[in-house]
């Protein structure tokens, strides 16, 4: 049965969606902690290895097959670069010079690119003007983020910036491509994409650095990536991949209304992070763009209306 960006959402797409958010929003905070001392593709390769290991052991717990992925190996592949190895690698590299808060809204503009792939390469998610007027407002919001960057240096450098946006957009198509992986459980889907990107990993790691340039002895920067690897990745992806399976690929992105909340709240509590005001305005694009692309309010309010008409 094939979904669509319109349908609504269950209660249980709602609670999934919002402990998603909290998590990654959470996986934000561990990164930043993380790449404090352990180089960004090096962190890459602990987190989707880790969290590979963890969902392996989960299949032989539960008895469930993983045949399945090693039928379709090429297509896993190019779902792990899409949705792990690009995206990790832009978003630690940006981490090196951005916080998590800033890190998290420029993610934050996810869905746009998603409905904009989505419009392109499905049949069943096109654009509407509602959609159009979001991705607008969205844009504009990016732009706020990033541009007085261009021109004063604030908030961090703009190449930063630049490579969370890049991460956002390989996300949308990794949230489109994985939707011809609807047939498979959740889980199997998550401990594929994982493991395909460990084997890309692996050799690249290997080749760029020495062992002593990727093992810390500061025992709260391994907390953060097994928090990192087994909470916000192998536990979220289960999550993620079951949200595009019932609600969709449009749907599923707006778990980035969600994100930078959770993780503006850690970075502000424990790492001292704090928005510039431009970046506030920027994120409040945002989250209106995601509001009017979503649609809900505004087919709320229509029925509220019908319902008062005589």
């Amino acid at each position: 049965m094939q979904t669509t960006a319109t349908q609504p959402m269950s209660a249980s797409d709602w609670g999934q969606l919002m402990l998603l958010g909290a998590l990654w929003g959470g996986s934000f905070f561990f990164a930043r902690v993380a790449v404090a001392e352990i180089p960004p593709l090096a962190l890459v390769l602990y987190r989707v290895s880790i969290a590979a290991l963890v969902l392996h052991v989960w299949l032989r717990v539960r008895n469930i097959s993983f045949a399945p992925a090693i039928a379709r190996s090429a297509s896993f592949l190019g779902l792990a670069l899409l949705n792990n190895v690009i995206p990790f690698s832009l978003i630690f590299s940006g981490q090196t010079e951005i916080g998590a808060g800033l890190a998290s809204v420029l993610y934050a503009t996810t869905p746009l690119w998603t409905v904009l792939v989505a419009n392109l390469l499905t049949k069943d998610e096109k654009l509407s003007a509602s959609k159009l007027a979001g991705v607008a407002l969205g844009i504009g919001g990016a732009a706020i983020m990033i541009g007085p960057g261009l021109l004063a240096n604030l908030g961090g450098p703009t190449w930063a910036k630049l490579a969370v946006i890049g991460a956002a957009v390989s996300y949308a198509f990794a949230a489109v491509f994985a939707k011809r992986f609807r047939d498979m459980k959740p889980v199997i889907v998550a401990t594929g994409q994982l493991s395909a990107s460990t084997i890309i990993m692996m050799p690249i790691v290997l080749l760029l650095y020495n062992p002593s340039e990727i093992v810390s002895t500061n025992i709260s920067i391994w907390l953060a990536v097994g928090t990192l690897a087994i909470v916000t990745t192998a536990f979220a992806f289960i999550l993620y991949f079951n949200l595009i399976a019932s609600a969709g690929a449009t749907n599923a992105s707006l778990v980035t209304l969600l994100v930078p909340a959770s993780a503006i709240i850690l970075s502000t509590a424990f790492l001292g992070e704090r928005l510039e005001p431009y970046e506030f305005l920027g994120l409040a694009l945002i989250v209106s763009s995601l509001v009017v692309v979503d649609g809900r309010l505004l087919r709320w309010r229509l029925r509220i209306d019908a319902h008062k008409k005589p």
